[in-house]
């Protein structure tokens, strides 16, 4: 059996990732310590419950799986923390992925997937970012994940690591199957806080600034949805199974969508009202980032079919009607 150690297999796009990957004929091996994660996640696979700063328990898990690959999730992910408190960030994100690079390393497992965020690029307004775009991100989530990026190049001049990076930014919708979705507590994202808006499971969103300079005032991101964004990651995989050399790869539709735009398409889906307020800006909030993804579309052959608004939408606010992990 073909073993690939998922790390955050537990999480949102982990556990969407863990079912790609068995349908490609892995199994995956989820190592996650269940922060953020849930167990009731874990479908696909084994279930090794582990820290990213225990290198023993790494250990352990390498030398009983012997996976061929590593597909790295595992991290802390939110601006306003980050701003907040950048020291957790550095500590779990960077001192945690070097832990876990040096235990694959160690294992002879030398192909690395690895989930990075468009958030390394920082803000370059009115242009849709490429790979060679200048990476200046504006907070300690981008610039963690910016210094991983740069680990796994040295460890390739070193040991021959071969790495895929993927850069993207805003990830939305569900499993269609039902099988597995988007839940985090405290939950910060913006469909699912608006979805529990318009189900009464919260007063109202909350619309953080109306003052950027974009049409409507609001922020701009790029939407994927998650089941295009782990299937880029198990081309990936194949990519460097094929004995291909490392890449990185944007992953986004070059649209771009306001935060009143995702508003006015889920009142569409759901024929809801979206109780919202305005409230200030956020530090370290970019007014727009889109990510185009021409190169992952040619040398990987992937392609974002799934990832319209209506779409994304519309498949979380099914998982959202079925319930949750803690139901």
């Amino acid at each position: 059996m073909k073993y690939v150690l998922v790390t955050g297999g537990a999480g949102y796009i982990g556990s969407h990732a863990c079912k790609a990957l068995k349908s490609a004929g892995y199994v995956p091996v989820t190592y996650d310590n269940l922060v953020t994660g849930w167990q009731d996640a874990v479908k696909f696979g084994p279930f090794e419950r582990g820290d990213l700063l225990d290198r023993a328990r790494q250990d352990q898990v390498f030398a009983q799986y012997r996976p061929v690959a590593v597909v790295h999730f595992a991290a802390l992910s939110q601006v306003g923390e980050a701003m907040a408190e950048p020291g957790r960030y550095w500590r779990n994100n960077v001192e945690g992925s070097l832990t876990l690079i040096e235990a694959a390393v160690a294992a002879g497992c030398l192909d690395f997937v690895f989930s990075s965020t468009c958030a390394t690029y920082g803000e370059h307004d009115n242009v849709v970012l490429d790979e060679d775009t200048p990476q200046m991100p504006l907070n300690a989530y981008g610039a963690s994940k910016r210094a991983i990026e740069d680990i796994l190049r040295d460890f390739e001049a070193a040991y021959g690591l071969r790495s895929v990076i993927f850069r993207y930014f805003n990830v939305a919708g569900a499993d269609p199957e039902g099988e597995v979705g988007e839940f985090h507590r405290p939950e910060t994202h913006l469909v699912p806080l608006m979805l529990d808006a318009i189900d009464g499971k919260r007063d109202a969103l909350t619309v953080f600034g109306t003052d950027y300079d974009t049409p409507d005032g609001t922020c701009i991101r790029d939407y994927v949805h998650v089941c295009d964004l782990v299937d880029a990651h198990v081309l990936g995989l194949k990519w460097l199974r094929d004995g291909k050399g490392s890449r990185v790869f944007n992953l986004g539709t070059g649209s771009g969508f306001s935060v009143r735009e995702v508003i006015d398409q889920s009142r569409s889906v759901t024929n809801r009202e979206v109780p919202f307020v305005i409230g200030p800006r956020r530090g370290g909030d970019c007014t727009k980032l889109v990510s185009g993804s021409v190169r992952a579309e040619r040398e990987l052959g992937w392609s974002p079919s799934r990832s319209t608004l209506g779409r994304m939408i519309a498949d979380a606010w099914r998982w959202h009607q079925s319930g949750h992990y803690e139901s």
